[in-house]
């Protein structure tokens, strides 16, 4: 874990060495000024030389100029590093979030990930830059001040030393003890950021149906959960302060008391009892740095852990080692004897077996959870298959790179996802090097230039949140339009049409047929009409492909699509 953490500090080792040397010398000028006050009131305040007492000032005032110079390159340069390091690991956690399929995200709550990605980055960041360097300070200052007390007096350094071994004690155990409550405050708090997330992102449905009460219900539960594992934190948090505070105040306390009876006794100077008693503060400062420690590192180790456990779960869909780039493809595809499941003992497809020309539309129909859009899903391995093979041209895609074999497949959801931001932005993801030229013929090719032209900014115009201004068959058309730009030789439509009238359904059923010509298409329908001239119908149930043929065979077959047929249209 520790070797994975300071790997991190790699890029910025000019960085880290700059901040690290600024933070040693700091701590070292530290121990100086007792040094200086002791030889100050041994040596130079007898002789009444108030010439050197001023050119002694000066030079602390010199020594403070530095230090001041050096603590803004700690606070400035250190966060810095620490801001790096916690943006890398942003940018790695996101990258791997990427890669992961559509199963992982099927078993997740995007509020859980946000706040991997936000809160337990920024505690991460604060023990990469505080961390070394403030374990280094404390052991440095510790050992410089206990050796220079030492000097003055051993017996009186040892009683003084004594405590120690209780404070570390503690914050052993405060450590160990706050962290296990921090992995806690973490889970509850992706708790509560999935439920604001899912509650916010719902509004609509809940003031519809007048749930408001219910939802605040809920957000309390998660909210109090939240609160009392706080609660439990900040409880562990004061008794370890406390704790560190008394022995603290007992160093000094002893360091005084011993002082003072060593002094009377005449075996230490007033001069060594004052530098004894400003030693003993500078030795008693890192430990009070060991308290912030103990309420800082806890956060970041337990969000670091989070970091690689979530770091750790291998994609189940990915390139095998000696997949090819492809850049075209026909789109010959074939099923042999494809089996899937989404769980365990819960068989979706089951030994499926079919072959789709190039050039070829194929509409699935079927009952609804019989396996239609898990075909289909399986195509572009959004899913990989539990057994069989799915070729394309005669290659099997799990040899083909999963950016090249989405490249060559075009995809339109039946539940339409948008981006915040413009039209034309929405549009361009389906090609984001297309010129204006190109957009606006993806607009016109769906059915959009009435909608774009009524628009105040035509194009240009910001659509909301998932498209919150559009209606839900503008929304449709925009992602048509945005499949129209990528243009692929495969097209997969699951239920591209469902959220339009009749007049631009049937638009864009003729602008959907004149771009299948010469690509290879797959339709998911529920709406039966929208499929009559495919070239082959595929019936999907429960029990599998259960027929196929075209629309007047499968009726003068009067079987599982003749049914499905009469019911929608008797």
């Amino acid at each position: 874990m520790l070797k994975r953490f300071f790997s991190y500090y790699a890029p910025y080792k000019a960085l880290f060495t700059l901040d690290f040397s600024a933070a040693i010398i700091v701590a070292m000028l530290e121990l100086a000024f007792p040094i200086m006050v002791q030889q100050v009131v041994d040596s130079i305040l007898p002789t009444g030389n108030w010439s050197l007492i001023i050119i002694v000032s000066i030079g602390l005032l010199g020594v403070y100029a530095i230090n001041t110079i050096l603590h803004y390159v700690v606070t400035y340069y250190g966060h810095k590093l620490g801001t790096n390091i916690e943006t890398d690991m942003r940018r790695d956690l996101y990258n791997h979030l990427q890669k992961q399929s559509f199963s992982y995200f099927d078993n997740r709550e995007t509020g859980k990930l946000i706040t991997r990605l936000t809160s337990d980055l920024f505690e991460i960041a604060e023990v990469a830059h505080h961390g070394p360097e403030d374990i280094f300070i404390t052991l440095f200052t510790l050992t410089g001040a206990f050796i220079l007390m030492m000097t003055v007096h051993v017996p009186l350094a040892v009683m003084t030393f004594i405590l120690v071994p209780f404070i570390a004690l503690a914050v052993a155990y405060f450590n160990k003890r706050m962290t296990q409550v921090n992995t806690r405050i973490y889970d509850d708090l992706a708790g509560f950021s999935a439920g604001i997330e899912a509650s916010v992102g719902g509004i609509r449905v809940v003031q519809a149906f007048s749930n408001e009460d219910y939802e605040l219900g809920r957000f309390q539960q998660l909210n109090q959960a939240y609160r009392k594992s706080k609660y439990l934190f900040y409880k562990m948090m004061a008794v370890s302060h406390s704790y560190n505070y008394f022995l603290m105040r007992l160093i000094s306390l002893f360091a005084l008391f011993f002082g003072a009876y060593f002094t009377i006794q005449g075996e230490i100077s007033y001069g060594d009892l004052v530098a004894f008693i400003l030693f003993a503060n500078v030795f008693v400062r890192p430990i009070e740095k060991v308290n912030t420690m103990i309420e800082s590192y806890p956060k970041g180790f337990a969000g670091f852990k989070r970091l690689l456990e979530e770091m750790g779960i291998r994609p189940e869909v990915q390139d095998s080692p000696d997949a090819v780039e492809v850049e075209s493809l026909k789109g010959d595809i074939v099923y042999s004897d494809v089996s899937f499941s989404y769980e365990e003992n819960q068989s979706i497809l089951d030994d499926i077996n079919l072959t789709i020309k190039a050039g070829e539309t194929i509409a699935f129909v079927g009952p609804s959870g019989a396996g239609k859009t898990t075909i289909c899903n399986l195509l572009p391995r959004f899913y990989d298959i539990d057994s069989g093979t799915i070729t394309i041209d005669g290659y099997s895609i799990k040899d083909i790179t999963l950016n090249s074999l989405r490249e060559q497949i075009g995809v339109v959801q039946q539940d339409v996802f948008l981006f915040p931001g413009t039209i034309k932005e929405n549009i361009l993801y389906g090609k984001l090097d297309a010129t204006d030229e190109e957009v606006y013929n993806a607009v016109r090719m769906a059915n959009l230039v009435d909608v774009v032209e009524q628009l105040p900014r035509g194009l240009e115009t910001v659509i909301g949140e998932r498209g919150v201004k559009l209606s839900g068959g503008q929304k449709q058309r925009l992602s048509i339009a945005r499949m129209f730009l990528k243009n692929p030789p495969i097209l997969i439509l699951d239920e591209a049409t469902s959220a339009l009238d009749t007049e631009t359904e049937q638009a864009i059923q003729e602008a959907l047929d004149s771009l299948s010509k010469g690509r290879t298409t797959l339709i998911i329908a529920h709406r039966l009409a929208t499929i009559k001239n495919a070239d082959r119908i595929v019936v999907v149930t429960s029990e599998g492909i259960e027929e196929q043929g075209s629309h007047d065979e499968l009726i003068a077959h009067e079987g599982a699509y003749k049914a499905l047929y009469d019911a929608q249209f008797s």
